[in-house]
């Protein structure tokens, strides 16, 4: 016995004596048995028990007299006659309220297999649905053990000869089932169990020599011989899933475990085995010390010697005895309602109550039986809060002792449950940072760790200087396996002094910011930081050269300009480790850039140039930029040939066109750096004649101010009377200046006359020679007018007096038509006939086929259309005053334009208020005969 006594020994089951309830009424059904204060004295139970089975609610006993007794669970013990002699076995279905029988009617007869329904009931009795002899054959034999599938289509008996009869189908009728002989031996069966694997029914034989399994479910039934071992009877038991319903086989030496095809483990259990019995994950063994055979059992099992008998409950997955106790002549015991009952010969029944798990832990806790606890909790399906509540028990236990590596493995074990600082705190006073840094390494592991761990892990690698570890840690194959704060791990590598493995994490998890941070603020090389730039995608390129431009521009201006080159035309990140993952044709605004250069005007120049030549839509900023870095390098350039080389890339720069729209910021920085040229050349394009006028006046240069207004006198006359004007304050001689601007006044009649010489009075020097020229053309000009506008008078008056004529004779003497053609068709005039009194005679058919209205000459109409349009048009035009004045101011001939439109009305409303009532009279007698002339093409009747 020295495996098993090896095994430590609790009492997780409270044992007592089930007692009878007070009254006759029992206890309500489904309550538990009563044993309390309420019970009167211990429940005794028939004398002449010989068989015990339990399922159903029930605990179920045949004895001595042939009566079969139910128990349940109110403990109102009935029964009923089953056999007229004994019941010898019973078997009571676990899923069904079967019952299946053995017993005997007479002496020496067969005995007989009953079939009960306890469900239906005749004559008050449980029914038996079928009967029939336990012994297929003729010889004469005992039966020594009964076993029935659940599913009610198997059963096996097995015989004290070695045989076993198999009944195969429906076992409660007889028309449905089928009994033969599934197994012959020499030794006695002692037990027999299904088990059901599947679609695979197996039938577990054992006998006091052998161990074998069939399976029942196919056909021939093929055997498997397990083992040489057997047991006594009621030695052997089926496991529940918990131990994958093995078969259990409890011999003198040692229990074993089978499958339905080999053996399993084996446990030294030592002593004389009396009944194995399996109940909620435990071995119960009931045995005694003396070493008897068991084939004595069926020589006189009644006349057994009460000697004390040890009930042991096995606990096979923790290795440890559960419960222990001593018991006299035990007969059976039974599990039901959640307990074990122990049945003994004097009719006592014991009820074992199984501890609730938490009594159980605690009684391991007093005992730092923690490890044993653990797995205790684990087979009882203790939850996840439970277990981390004894691995912090455990972990607390340990540390107490001093153990602290095993501390922290339990403390570990409780991440999730238990709040890290609990465990971070007793580390840090320890002072034990190699168990801390285990403990923070499996948080984070299970991505469970906040920004505060990860500092606390990364400064204990520190303070270890655990390079190996701290690597380890932060080499990650993806992102995915990070569990950690990557930023938060930057900030505490950097502040260590890690600087290569915080770079590491920058980069690999693509915090661009930080990278550059150590690059140029911690190691300073500023070579790095720029070609990690290089490599990174558009957008966050673009916002780190705007973050530490200044920066690189400082230390790497040339590599630095060649990058923003890059970037501000046609941008894709370097190929090294990245591939061309970033589409072409991405560029920055590249006047963003330019207080990048603030302190390197060499690389601006460049950078500008190089943006203007390849990209000629860049942005008015870079243009604007270039112009005043060259002429603040022509203003302060010495040497004449450099100078001049600025100049006209200044120039060529302003004629690019590209100044239209910022035209007064080019024009202040050439002012500002007094680059006249350029000046000049603004004024002219921004059409400020003036401007030149008078920069050219300022400086006295008097060819060039003629020159001005031979080139834009056309857009701008008023050139010539000022340069007139400017060159008759002059006090010094300019004659010849002052001929050539008379002579342009004179061609364009820009000035009257009397202006001409009134402007040129000013000059002290001026002689009457000088505009003798202009004034006797002027004259003999004005006199070939006046002779040319008498003549017209004269012709218009005319006319005039022979409209007038024509109106009267129209109005007093009668019209004679004398037209002998058509107008039309020019055909001989026949009637009827269509004439007017502008002369003209028309077939009636034809008018109609070519007038346009009934009232009008169809060859007058044309002309007569042209006169009422321009009457029309003169009134509309009347109160036009704005253009009046344009033209006015604009025409040679002032004269001609007031005349125009006063012939179009425009004074009439002047001359109604100041004229006399004789002048209204003469007007309308004016705009009648304007409505004569139109009229007298009207036709006669």
């Amino acid at each position: 016995m020295a495996a098993y006594l090896q095994w430590r020994r609790f009492v997780f089951f409270d044992k007592e004596l089930v007692k009878e309830p007070l009254g006759n009424d029992g206890a309500a059904p489904g309550s538990a048995p009563t044993s309390g204060p309420t019970a009167s004295k211990f429940l005794c139970l028939p004398p002449g028990i010989t068989v015990c089975d339990s399922g159903r609610g029930s605990l179920v006993f045949g004895d001595m007299e042939g009566q079969i007794w139910f128990l349940p669970r109110s403990l109102q013990l009935t029964g009923f006659q089953a056999y007229k002699l004994r019941v010898t076995h019973l078997y009571q279905l676990k899923q069904h309220n079967i019952l299946a029988s053995v017993g005997e009617d007479e002496e020496g007869i067969n005995p007989l297999v009953k079939i009960w329904n306890l469900e239906k009931r005749d004559g008050g009795n449980p029914l038996c649905t079928r009967i029939f002899p336990a012994i297929p054959g003729t010889e004469p034999t005992v039966v020594s053990c009964l076993t029935v599938h659940e599913n009610l289509n198997f059963m096996a008996i097995g015989f004290t000869d070695g045989s076993v009869t198999l009944n195969k189908g429906d076992i409660t009728r007889d028309r449905h089932s089928k009994t033969q002989i599934l197994h012959k031996g020499n030794y006695p069966v002692t037990g027999l169990a299904f088990r059901q694997t599947g679609k695979t029914t197996h039938l577990f034989v054992v006998t006091t020599e052998n161990v074998q399994s069939y399976i029942v479910s196919g056909k021939d039934y093929p055997r498997v011989e397990l083992d040489t071992h057997g047991c006594g009877l009621r030695c052997s038991a089926l496991s529940d899933p918990s131990q994958d319903l093995q078969f259990i086989v409890a011999g003198n030496e040692c229990v074993y475990l089978y499958q339905p095809d080999e053996r399993g483990p084996c446990f030294a259990f030592e002593g004389h085995k009396l009944i194995a019995h399996w109940f909620r994950g435990y071995l119960v063994i009931v045995s005694r010390d003396q070493k008897v055979s068991p084939k004595s059992e069926f020589t006189s099992r009644l006349s057994q010697s009460s000697d004390k008998q040890i009930l042991n409950i096995y606990d096979l997955c923790n290795k440890f005895i559960a419960y222990s106790a001593v018991f006299e002549d035990v007969v059976d015991v039974l599990a039901e309602w959640g307990s074990l009952y122990v049945l003994t010969r004097d009719g006592r029944v014991h009820a074992l109550q199984e501890k609730d798990t938490q009594t159980k832990l605690e009684m391991l806790f007093k005992k730092n039986l923690f490890e044993m606890a653990i797995n205790l909790a684990k087979s009882q399906h203790l939850d996840s809060d439970g277990l981390a509540q004894i691995f912090m028990q455990y972990g607390d236990h340990l540390y107490s002792k001093g153990n602290h590596d095993g501390a922290v493995q339990q403390y570990i074990r409780t991440i999730g449950k238990l709040e890290p600082s609990y465990v971070i705190r007793k580390f840090l006073d320890a002072q034990r940072i190699h168990n801390l840094t285990a403990y923070l390494q499996t948080l984070h592991r299970q991505s469970l760790a906040n920004a505060d761990h990860t500092t606390l892990l990364l400064n204990c690698y520190t303070k270890l200087k655990d390079s190996s570890k701290l690597e380890e840690f932060i080499k990650t194959k993806s992102e995915s396996e990070v569990h950690f704060d990557v930023e938060t791990a930057i900030k505490v590598l950097r502040q260590a002094g890690y600087y290569s493995h915080a770079l590491y994490l920058a980069e690999n998890h693509a915090h661009h910011e930080w990278y550059l941070k150590i690059q140029l603020e911690d190691i300073k090389n500023y070579q790095e930081a720029l070609r990690y730039i290089g490599k990174l995608p558009f957008e966050q390129a673009e916002s780190n050269m705007k973050r530490y431009g200044k920066i690189l521009m400082h230390h790497i201006p040339e590599q630095m300009t060649q990058l923003l080159k890059g970037l501000c035309t046609n941008y894709r990140p370097s190929l090294e480790g990245r591939g061309d993952w970033e589409a072409s044709g991405c560029r920055a605004n590249s006047e963003e850039f330019i207080p990048i250069f603030a302190n390197n005007p060499r690389e601006l120049k460049a950078f500008l140039e190089h943006m203007s030549e390849v990209q000629p839509d860049s942005p008015q900023g870079i243009y604007d930029t270039l112009l005043e870095l060259q002429l603040q390098n022509w203003a302060h350039e010495k040497d004449p040939q450099v100078k001049e080389k600025l100049h006209v890339e200044a120039i060529s720069l302003l004629k690019s066109g590209r100044f239209c729209d910022v035209f007064d910021k080019a024009l202040v920085l050439c002012q500002m750096h007094d680059f006249q040229d350029g000046v000049l050349y603004l004024y002219e394009q921004g059409k400020l004649y003036q401007q030149i006028m008078h920069y050219h006046m300022q400086h006295e240069q008097y060819r060039q101010v003629i020159a001005v207004c031979e080139r834009h006198g056309e857009q701008d006359p008023s050139l010539w009377e000022q340069a007139l004007s400017y060159f008759a304050r002059k006090e010094e001689d300019c004659k010849e200046y002052v001929a050539a601007v008379l002579k342009h006044i004179e061609n364009k009649n820009l000035m009257p006359p009397l202006l001409v010489v009134q402007t040129l009075a000013h000059n002290s020097t001026a002689t009457l020679s000088v505009i003798r020229d202009y004034l006797v053309q002027k004259l003999q000009k004005q006199s070939q007018q006046i002779a040319q506008d008498e003549l017209q008078v004269r012709r218009y008056r005319e006319e005039t007096t022979r409209i007038r004529q024509e109106i009267q004779e129209l109005k007093a003497s009668p019209k004679i038509f004398q037209k002998t053609k058509c107008s039309i068709c020019n055909s001989a005039l026949e009637l009827p006939s269509v004439h007017f009194l502008c002369g003209h005679s028309f077939h009636q058919h034809c008018f109609e086929s070519y007038s346009e209205s009934d009232a009008d000459c169809p060859t007058c109409l044309p002309e007569n259309r042209k006169v009422m349009d321009m009457i029309r048009a003169q009134e509309q035009k009347r109160d036009l005053h704005d253009q009046f004045q344009h033209q006015l101011k604009c025409s040679n001939d002032s004269f001609s334009v007031i005349a125009d439109y006063f012939g179009r009305g425009v004074f009439n409303k002047l001359t109604l208020l100041t004229d006399p009532p004789t002048s209204r009279l003469t007007a309308s007698l004016e705009s009648g005969l304007q409505r004569d002339l139109l009229m007298h093409s009207r036709r006669g009747t």
